[in-house]
């Protein structure tokens, strides 16, 4: 049997695992389905649409599923798609897809702190953080192990590459590279992230690699076509350099520019 709080509010049609756990005054509509282990606590929403994976929280006030802020919306049929092992804090929102994408998805080991909001068609890859009122416009795309600092305000169509670090209350409107620390105003390259890489187990080979990319890059008077003939020519292939060159060089927006 489910373990449902007699105070919650839950349409029969949604697909509950029997270990979930719903706290009383929870609403939850048809069309969603919630996973193993899950816990829904009270007070917080979750709408048609809406897909959530196994051992993940949803803390009270939040809302996973409402519509898009997006006024080319005509009430089509998407989803909101979270991973297993996923946290989503007080007064949080995650957003249904359009018809640009179809869905919004967070994936797995994700931590999606309080007053954030995660907007239509965004793709959140996985263990990634956004703290406190980060706030993500539509189709934001994030990769593996990005944090995402409070405050931070980004841009719609905005790339932020995996590894990386971006100071509280940026403004991001440029693609983040992978492996980088983002700060100041306008928002700029601050080296790379090496306290993040040493953490999650990168060898001193690997980071000395990502340094000198980002050298050639950032810091060698060269404009971006120059840098990245003069990594091809000079700088032995290895996985981080080949993910770097191929991030700048498929980037439509542009990346951040270097420091003053």
């Amino acid at each position: 049997m489910n373990m449902i709080h007699p105070l919650a509010c839950v349409d029969p049609a949604a697909v509950i695992d029997p270990t979930a756990e719903v706290g009383p005054f929870a609403y939850i509509e048809g069309n969603v389905h919630i996973g193993a282990r899950t816990k829904i606590m009270a007070n917080a929403t979750v709408l048609s649409g809406a897909r959530i994976g196994a051992d993940c929280t949803v803390f009270p006030s939040a809302v996973v599923g409402a519509i898009p802020q997006d006024l080319k919306f005509r009430g089509e049929d998407t989803l909101a798609i979270i991973g297993d092992h996923t946290v989503i804090r007080e007064c949080a929102t995650v957003h249904r897809g359009t018809a640009s994408k179809g869905q919004t998805v967070v994936g797995n080991h994700c931590l999606i702190m309080a007053y954030s909001h995660v907007a239509h068609d965004c793709l959140l890859h996985d263990h990634i953080i956004l703290s406190n009122a980060t706030q993500l416009a539509g189709e934001v795309v994030v990769d593996d192990y990005a944090i995402l600092g409070g405050g931070s305000l980004v841009h719609q169509f905005t790339h932020v590459g995996a590894h990386s670090m971006t100071q509280g209350g940026t403004k991001v409107n440029k693609d983040i590279p992978p492996y980088v620390i983002a700060a100041r105003e306008p928002v700029s390259f601050c080296g790379i992230n090496s306290v993040g890489l040493n953490r999650r187990g990168f060898s001193r080979e690997q980071i000395a690699a990502i340094q000198d990319t980002y050298r050639l890059i950032y810091m060698s008077g060269l404009n971006v076509s120059q840098a990245l003939q003069q990594i091809s020519d000079t700088l032995p292939a290895s996985p981080e350099r080949d993910e770097i060159v191929n991030f700048i060089t498929t980037s439509p927006r542009g990346v951040i520019r270097g420091t003053i």
